[in-house]
């Protein structure tokens, strides 16, 4: 193997070990679709195709996976989902 092969290994290795967290939103009566997906666009950076698409899941199933990642850039979003109104946690 060479070093290039060994350093690229490594590298995989690592991004394998770091923990990948996701925001859940929540479904609740309070909310309206309009400010959900405006939230998601503004906060989580969802297109507003997206946004739609991850609301009516919510609506729908109950919750929705919204946002994957490390913890520390996660809880941000989080807090500004929460702060919003919606309901919100990181799993």
């Amino acid at each position: 193997m060479s070093t290039k092969e060994k350093q690229s290994e490594d590298l995989l290795l690592e991004e394998d070990t770091v923990k990948q967290s996701e925001i859940v939103l929540f479904n609740d009566d309070v909310n309206t679709f309009e400010h959900v997906i405006a939230t998601l666009m503004s906060v989580c950076d969802h297109s507003p195709e997206q946004a739609e698409q991850c609301s009516l899941i919510v609506h729908y199933n109950g919750k929705c996976t919204v946002k994957t990642g490390e913890y520390k850039e996660l809880k941000p979003k989080c807090s500004g989902l929460l702060q919003a109104g919606l309901n919100a946690e990181i799993v």
